[in-house]
Parts: structure tokens; C-alpha cells; sequence
């Protein structure tokens, strides 16, 4: 049960309802975690906002977006975000196999750029101080300047919301878990 009570649409000033909306709608199956941010018309305004904004310019190819986002939830421990994004690995090309070993030494289906990825995003959760001039040099080679910053936004916006969600105690929505049920009984077949 959440730490406060879930905000419904019409409870939210109109200027907001287009974001909240929006991104229960549209970004993925959040609703949960928006009747939260609702408490607080700016933050979702703002940070849902935000989300909505760069998930329409995509400038981060969605496959390295959901490489990060899975590895930083793993790493936190938050079994909401992992729910949520581990599926859509699998949209990218990638098994579930893949989603559940993504912190291996060895990942299956993970290509060089994924394995930056994937490095790059536990270092900004861990260690952002001691990130080495080599691993930019590599983020350098395969992405843009706009691209790294994207990505290393968007491993700390999920550090951010993996701690919201764990403290708010933020429930799955109906439905996540049996699509993950789902999703790993096919890839066993």
C-alpha cells in the first residue's frame, strides 16, 4: 500500500491533467506511480514532463535507454522499475535471459556498445567521481554529445525515481507482473 493516498485525474489543476494523463496513458503502464507525483502539481508537470519530452525527441536509441534503466533498478534493488523495463528489453530485440543476467560478466545478445552501456550506467550509480577519461573516450565513439548527456541523465532521473518508488511504496499496477510471468515462460519454451 502506498505511503500516501493515489491522486486521481480529476483531483489534479487542469494545467496538469495533460501530463498526467499523457504519461499514464502513453509512456507505459505508470499510473501508480503518477497518482503519486500528482500530490505535487510541479513535480509532475515538471519531471513527468520531462520524461514525456524526451521519450518524443528520442534522441537515445530506446535499446541503450533500457539497458541503463534495467541495470540502475537491478543495482537499486527496485523491483517496480525492473517490472516495468525489463519487458521492454525484450521490444528491443533482447531476451529475457538477457534482462535477468544484465550485471553478468557475460550478457546474451549484449553486442560492445551494449556492454559500454551497461558499464557506464553502473559506474554513474556507483562511482560517478571515479569515471575514468577512458570510459568517455568509448562513450565518445559510439555516441553524440547530446546522447551521453541523455544517458547519464536518465541513469540518475532512475536512481531518482527507484528511490521514490521504494520509499512511497509505490504497487504494481495490474497486470506488470503477469506480463513478466508471461514474457519469461515464452522465452523458456
Amino acid at each position: 500500500m502506498p505511503r500516501v493516498r493515489e491522486i486521481e485525474i480529476d483531483e489534479v489543476p487542469e494545467d496538469a491533467q495533460g501530463v498526467y494523463r499523457r504519461f499514464a496513458d502513453d509512456y507505459g503502464p505508470f499510473l501508480n506511480q503518477v497518482k503519486i507525483f500528482a500530490h505535487r502539481p510541479p513535480a509532475l508537470r515538471h519531471i513527468m514532463g520531462l520524461l514525456l519530452e524526451l521519450a518524443d525527441e528520442a534522441v537515445l536509441p530506446k535499446r541503450y535507454l533500457e539497458i541503463a534503466l534495467v541495470v540502475v533498478s537491478k543495482l537499486n534493488e527496485c523491483e517496480y522499475c525492473v517490472a516495468h523495463h525489463a519487458p521492454r528489453l525484450a521490444d528491443q530485440g533482447l531476451s529475457m535471459e538477457a534482462s535477468e543476467n544484465i550485471l553478468a560478466d557475460q550478457v546474451p545478445g549484449f553486442d560492445e556498445v551494449d556492454l559500454l552501456v551497461r558499464d557506464y550506467s553502473v559506474q554513474v550509480t556507483e562511482t560517478p567521481s571515479r569515471i575514468r577519461d577512458a570510459m568517455h573516450e568509448r562513450l565518445h565513439r559510439h555516441f553524440s554529445e547530446e546522447q551521453i548527456v541523455e544517458l547519464t541523465l536518465r541513469i540518475g532521473l532512475c536512481g531518482f525515481f527507484n528511490r521514490f518508488n521504494d520509499a512511497m511504496g509505490i504497487e504494481m499496477e495490474d497486470g506488470v507482473e503477469a506480463e513478466v510471468t508471461a514474457r519469461t515462460a515464452a522465452a523458456g519454451d
